[in-house]
């Protein structure tokens, strides 16, 4: 019999099928852990450096999901020595979007 619930908290979706349970974070976690990683993009971190020190606690599973998008979305890199933010916005977006206006 497959049984499938799903749970939303304040910070993830959780799936759960049968026995097995996967977490998905939900768009505010995603954009933390993106804030976090940018203002310290100085230094690599470890990933559980980053788990301690994000104003929020979240599961590591679902931790390891945002920065598999990071990752694969250019953002970050991720190595020996940890994770680290390298993704800079395009100039020319940035005064693309200083010269608009906004209706």
């Amino acid at each position: 019999m497959n049984t499938q619930t799903l749970e939303f908290t304040e910070t993830e979706m959780i799936e759960k099928e049968d026995y097995q349970t996967k977490r998905y974070p939900n768009l505010n976690t995603v954009l933390m852990v993106e804030k976090f990683l940018k203002v310290h993009r100085d230094m690599p971190l470890k990933i559980s450096d980053i788990k301690k020190q994000l104003p929020k606690q979240i599961m590591h599973q679902t931790l390891q999901i945002i920065l598999k998008y990071l990752w694969t979305s250019g953002k970050i890199i991720y190595g020996p020595k940890g994770v680290q933010w390298i993704y800079s916005e395009p100039q020319h977006l940035k005064q693309m979007f200083e010269k608009t206006l906004e209706v």
